[in-house]
Order: C-alpha cells, then structure tokens, then sequence
C-alpha cells in the first residue's frame, strides 16, 4: 500500500494505459499487446484499495469500449470484476513475491480476457481459440517493471 497517492500519476496512468490500448501494433504482434488498462486497474486497486475500486474500474471499462468500438459494458464488466477480485485479495497479495504477483495478475487478467471474450462471442464475434489469452500472459510478464516503473514515479511524485 502507497503512503501517499499521486493523483496526476493516476490520471496519466490512465491517460497512458487508453492510449496503448488503441495504439497500433505490428499485425502479427498485435494479439501479443499486453491488458494496459488491465493492469491500472489491478495496479491502483492493488496498491490503492480504499482510493480506486470497482465503480471507477467500471468507469475506465466503460471508456475503453467507446475507445474500441466494443458493445458497451463489455471491458467494462471486466474491469469491474477484476477490480473487485484484486480488491479481495489485495492484502494477501501484498505478501506474496513478485513471482506469484505475476501468477496472480496471469490469473486475475485471464479472467478478464476470457469474460470480454465470452461477451463477445454473444454478440457475434469470431472464436479466436484460445489466443486471447496471450494478453494477460504479457501483462503477466512485464509486471514487474510495470510495477517498479509506476512505484518509482508515484513515491518523486507523490
């Protein structure tokens, strides 16, 4: 838990995060692109529980479907759920090591990934296999920096 939060890191955080979510990857890269938003939100509800929670996961879900053009509500139902999943663990999570912070953000973004992709098939999409599991998988993976990366800046900032 952060001793005290940078309320301009959160919002360039966002800013960031939104940006990277509709940014234009090489086409075969592009399954590979990691869960940005996902991991701001698992980030501040994770480090910020009594600050940024469900409601405003939901709103940032919410965003992300205007930005992507998706059927409205569907990143924003998970957003809220990992919101609310990160936020029932976040103080086991803080015990755990890195390592098993990223199996948990692996998990946790997984979740994610495969209700927006249940969703999306309700509405019409195309199945995809089980590759739409590579984003939490790279969300897993730079973690730690992610991690280290937003600490440092909030801790100068804040």
């Amino acid at each position: 838990m952060l001793s005290v939060i940078s309320y301009p890191v959160f919002v360039f955080s966002v800013i960031a995060s939104l940006v990277l979510s509709i940014s234009l990857f090489p086409t075969g890269w592009f399954e590979f692109r990691p869960e940005w938003l996902g991991l701001v939100v698992f980030y501040w509800t994770f480090r910020a529980p009594a600050q940024f929670g469900v409601l405003l996961a939901w709103c940032l879900g919410l965003l992300l479907d205007v930005l992507e053009a998706t059927p409205l509500g569907v990143n924003a139902l998970g957003m809220g759920l990992t919101a609310f999943l990160v936020l029932t663990i976040h103080q086991r999570l803080r015990m755990y090591p890195v390592p098993q912070q990223c199996v948990m953000v692996f998990l946790l973004l997984g979740i994610n990934q495969m209700l927006v992709h249940f969703l999306k098939q309700m509405f019409g999409g195309e199945d995809a296999g089980f590759s739409y599991l590579w984003p939490a998988l790279t969300s897993a993976v730079i973690w730690p920096v992610f991690c280290i990366v937003l600490d440092n800046i909030n801790r100068k900032l804040g």
